[in-house]
Order: C-alpha cells, then sequence, then structure tokens
C-alpha cells in the first residue's frame, strides 16, 4: 500500500466531506443512541472494554513501588487521549448494527480487512505519540517541583501534592497542560477513526475533516469534550470497573456523533465487505483450521 493511499485514500484528488452544524441536542441523542447500541450488544462491548479494568489494576500495581506513582494520575488520564483508537471495533459494531448487519462481537475485528486500515493504524500511532508526549511532560512537571527522588510513600506524595506550594503549583501547570492535550486528542480523533471506516479517504483527510467539525462546532466540540472528561471520571470509580459501562457507550456515541457531523457519502464504501463467515461444522475439524481448504 502507498503513501499516498494512506494520506489520501483511493483517490488522488479526494473530495472533503461535507460537516454539519451540531448542536447539544445531537450530543444528547448520540449518547442516547450508543446506551441503545450498548444495551443491544452488552457482552459485545464488555468483551471488548474488560482491557481498561484490567489495565486500571495494573496501574495500581505499577504504583505499588513508589517510583511510578507520580505518574498514575497522568497514565490514568492519558485514557482520554488514545480512547478514539481503543474505541474502533465499537465503531464498527455500531456501523453494522445501523446497516442492518450481523452484530457479532467478532465482527469488531473487521476492521483488520478495511481499506484504510493502515490510515487507521498512522493515526492512532499519531495518538499513542502524543499520549507518550504528554507522560514525559507530566515527568518532567514533577521533576522540576519536587526533584529526582521518588515519594517514600502514598501519604508522603498525597501531602506534597495537596498540602504545599510545590504541588498546587503542580495541580494548576499539570491541569492546565493536560487539557491541551486533551484538545488536541479531541480535535484530531472525534470523527476521524469513525469516518476512515466508513469511507477510504486516508489519514489526511481524516484528519482534517475532524478539525473542520471542531472548527465550526467549537462550544458544541466543548461541551462533548466536557461530558467525556466526566464520564471517563466517573467511569474510574471504583477501580476502573465502572469503564466497562462508559467506555463502549462513549464508543458507540461518538459513532452517531459522526453521523451527525458529517454527511454522508454519495456511494458506498468502495472496497470494503464486512467478512461473512460460513457456517463450520465438527466434522470438517481439524481441516477447517486451514484457510487454503476450499
Amino acid at each position: 500500500m502507498t503513501s499516498s493511499h494512506i494520506l489520501v485514500g483511493a483517490s488522488m484528488n479526494p473530495a472533503q466531506p461535507a460537516i454539519r452544524r451540531v448542536t447539544p441536542s445531537d450530543l444528547w441523542q448520540s449518547l442516547r443512541l450508543g446506551f441503545d447500541d450498548f444495551s443491544a450488544m452488552p457482552s459485545h462491548a464488555i468483551f471488548l472494554c474488560i482491557i481498561y479494568p484490567l489495565l486500571g489494576l495494573c496501574l495500581i500495581a505499577m504504583t505499588l513501588g513508589y517510583a511510578m506513582l507520580p505518574l498514575a494520575f497522568p497514565i490514568a488520564a492519558g485514557f482520554a487521549l488514545i480512547g478514539p483508537l481503543a474505541a474502533i471495533g465499537l465503531y464498527e459494531l455500531s456501523r453494522r448494527r445501523e446497516a442492518g448487519l450481523d452484530t457479532a462481537s467478532s465482527h469488531a475485528l473487521d476492521v483488520l480487512y478495511s481499506p484504510s486500515l493502515a490510515a487507521i493504524v498512522a493515526l492512532g500511532v499519531l495518538l499513542m505519540a502524543i499520549f507518550l508526549i504528554w507522560l514525559a511532560v507530566a515527568e518532567a512537571l514533577y521533576v522540576t517541583y519536587f526533584g529526582y527522588s521518588a515519594p517514600a510513600s502514598i501519604v508522603q506524595f498525597a501531602h506534597d501534592v495537596f498540602t504545599t506550594s510545590a504541588g498546587w503549583k503542580l495541580t494548576v501547570v499539570g491541569t492546565g497542560i493536560g487539557f491541551l492535550f486533551a484538545v488536541a486528542a479531541l480535535t484530531m480523533g472525534v470523527v476521524s477513526f469513525p469516518l476512515l471506516l466508513d469511507r477510504d479517504v486516508g489519514a489526511a483527510v481524516a484528519l482534517l475533516t475532524s478539525i473542520r467539525v471542531v472548527a465550526a462546532n467549537p462550544l458544541t466540540m466543548a461541551l462533548w469534550g466536557l461530558i467525556v472528561a466526566l464520564l471517563l471520571a466517573a467511569g474510574s470509580l471504583p477501580l476502573f470497573l465502572g469503564l466497562t459501562v462508559v467506555m463502549p457507550v462513549l464508543g458507540h456515541a461518538t459513532w452517531h456523533l459522526y453521523r451527525r457531523a458529517v454527511d454522508p457519502a454519495t456511494t458506498p464504501h468502495p472496497d470494503y465487505r464486512p467478512r461473512e463467515r460460513a457456517p463450520r461444522y465438527a466434522a470438517d475439524f481439524p481441516a477447517s483450521l486451514f484457510p487454503t481448504r476450499r
């Protein structure tokens, strides 16, 4: 696959998708439809998002050594930065349900057969880079205010952050910088990944379309970012288990928000065809394990 296809998709002169004005009522409607999708496919969504509470528990285990304790909150907050990529399987399930297709959980992996896969990976790498830069900045801020020594205990760390002037400066400056990272991630990812699933437009067109949507609807997109942040914070309690509900609902809702923010394509996706699996029978084993079998 050439680099031009990754950037602009199947067409060398791609038409820019038309965008729409989005209102707060569109946000609530997207959330309602996202919850409907989750209600219709709860086992699928939990199957896809079970990684989040596991990551949360791993995060707690990492902080037990105290050396990583200053990065505990930045890592948890960073989930929002990579959320658009992590939820891509949920977008696919919502797309299939909207089209009246089979929504078995295995179809979440159909994104691996999309002609836009390379573009999706490229944007995913970009979001991961932003996440890693955020962690580096967060660590640099902590070193600036508290030096290189790790906190001796969780109690000492909490005391340093919440009862000292350095801790309050760290909180204020870190929150401000984190807000800028969150705005960048939201601007780049709010519709780009759903658009790539829906059309073979390339990473550059998807990224530009996402930026255009935010630029055309700044207040509404700011409200959406606030809703996402509040729901993720609520879902982190207790022990990140709430994310098994919050993440799939937000993932499905993002697909429906994309449908409201971008005009539908005049023609269907020219190449992408979801896999339809033929039934397998016990008598075919073990020959059915080999893809060369006809």
